[in-house]
């Protein structure tokens, strides 16, 4: 795996650094980091090491014991300059959080820190995550430091809207998630051979909605998380990836091309339009099942005559394609059910001719709608594998393991 440099300057969201390395090492890559002084009054430098496996440098003129080498690398027979050493051997350097102190001092190529004067020296990938204030963030100053970097080929991880440090505050300048993090670093990773290399996989995620007038609409509560997390899977195991998303406000996942849509029959047409370029299809999303028989061109009064609202069932889009699949084709639809029938799962496989069904009890609240785990059965006419429960991301892995047993016996077979 790759050899990341984890730069983190001072910020109360030095926490999610942590975090970050966690998910980094789980995930195979070796880690260093480098801390800056102010980054030291957050999160203790033991704290890293402990989950790294390796000292954090602190001090350009402090001694590396490891002499510039990432985890599971042999260090050199002799002491190197250590800011040098460390970013030769790095595949990419990503600054989470960049307060913007740092991102000041990196645009002005200052060099007054371990953090710094690595950062200068590094010729590998170079990311940013912004994190601060959102008033900071949006300062003219600011902004032009970043496009400076932007300008030098440094990458910049959009920072989160939402609640922020000080209490009451809300806006622009949260660091995001570390797994988007992670999954950012990922993208801009040098390209190795991957399972993947070569497949072009569409994705579907979210829940349509159908308008009853301007206002209104029939829609469900998907919230998108599986799709999401199905189309990140795919990308790190080197797919060529699709995305379209029905309604889905969470950020798609680096590396993926995205077309976003609101009704089935848009979901319907962005799929058909995609669907003979690809070798995998996973439909997560949730199409709703009916829409307004007539969407009205008005809002609806309260005040009206009691309404009676006809409906009519919307188009089987899995189905629809499925008709027209080609050998090399593998197809994997998605049913969400209260009480998770094996048996209607297993009737949807045959009438929608699909190599396989997911099926998940949305009742459940721990792995219902928009629940960050899951738990399923994946159907295949050979049989049954269950899944027990975990992240979406692990669900997302064992689902794709499936995939690629299923197309292992169609080369067999071809």
């Amino acid at each position: 795996m790759a050899r990341i440099l984890l730069g983190v300057s001072g910020g109360i969201a030095a926490y999610k650094a942590l975090e970050l390395a966690r998910l980094a090492t789980k995930a195979g890559h070796g880690l260093r980091v480098v801390m800056t002084p102010t980054a030291q009054r957050f999160v203790g430098p033991a704290s890293f090491e402990g989950i790294v496996g390796a000292p954090v440098l602190t001090d350009e003129f402090e001694r590396d014991p490891m002499r510039g080498a990432f985890p599971g690398d042999e260090p050199l027979a002799h002491d190197p300059i250590g800011h040098l050493e460390v970013v030769h051997n790095a595949d990419a350097f990503l600054v989470a959080p960049a307060s913007a102190n740092t991102v000041a001092k990196l645009a002005a190529g200052i060099c007054d820190s371990m953090l710094t004067t690595a950062f200068l020296a590094c010729v590998a990938p170079r990311t940013v995550a912004p994190a601060m204030n959102d008033r900071m963030y949006a300062d003219a100053a600011t902004q032009s430091n970043l496009a400076t970097l932007r300008e030098r080929g440094v990458g910049v991880i959009e920072p989160d809207t939402g609640a922020l440090a000080s209490r009451g505050e809300y806006g622009t300048g949260r660091l995001p998630s570390p797994e988007r993090l992670l999954a950012e670093i990922e993208a801009i990773l040098p390209s190795a051979p991957a399972a993947w290399d070569g497949l072009r996989v569409l994705v579907t995620a979210g829940g349509t909605r159908e308008p009853i007038d301007p206002v209104r609409f029939i829609g469900n509560r998907s919230s998108g998380r599986m799709g999401l997390a199905l189309a990140a899977a795919a990308a790190r195991r080197g797919a060529d990836v699709t995305l379209i998303a029905a309604n889905v406000s969470l950020p798609p996942p680096p590396g993926v091309r995205t077309v976003e849509v609101e009704t089935t029959a848009e979901l319907a047409a962005a799929v058909a339009a995609e669907f003979r370029a690809v070798h995998v299809l996973l439909m997560a999303a949730a199409p709703a099942d009916f829409r307004a028989a007539s969407p009205e061109a008005e809002k609806i009064s309260r005040e009206a005559d009691p309404m009676r609202l006809a409906l009519e069932p919307t188009e089987d889009i899995l189905a629809g394609v499925a008709a027209d699949r080609r050998a090399d084709q593998t197809l994997v639809g998605f049913a969400a059910e209260t009480g998770g029938s094996l048996e209607r799962a297993r009737s949807k496989l045959e009438r929608k001719a699909v190599d396989a069904i997911v099926v998940n009890d949305v009742s459940r609240p721990d792995i219902g709608f928009d629940s960050t785990s899951n738990e399923v059965t994946i159907v295949e006419r050979s049989g049954e594998h269950q899944v027990a429960r975990a992240s979406k991301e692990d669900i997302a892995e064992a689902i794709l393991d499936r995939i690629e047993a299923l197309r292992a016996k169609l080369t067999k077979q071809t």
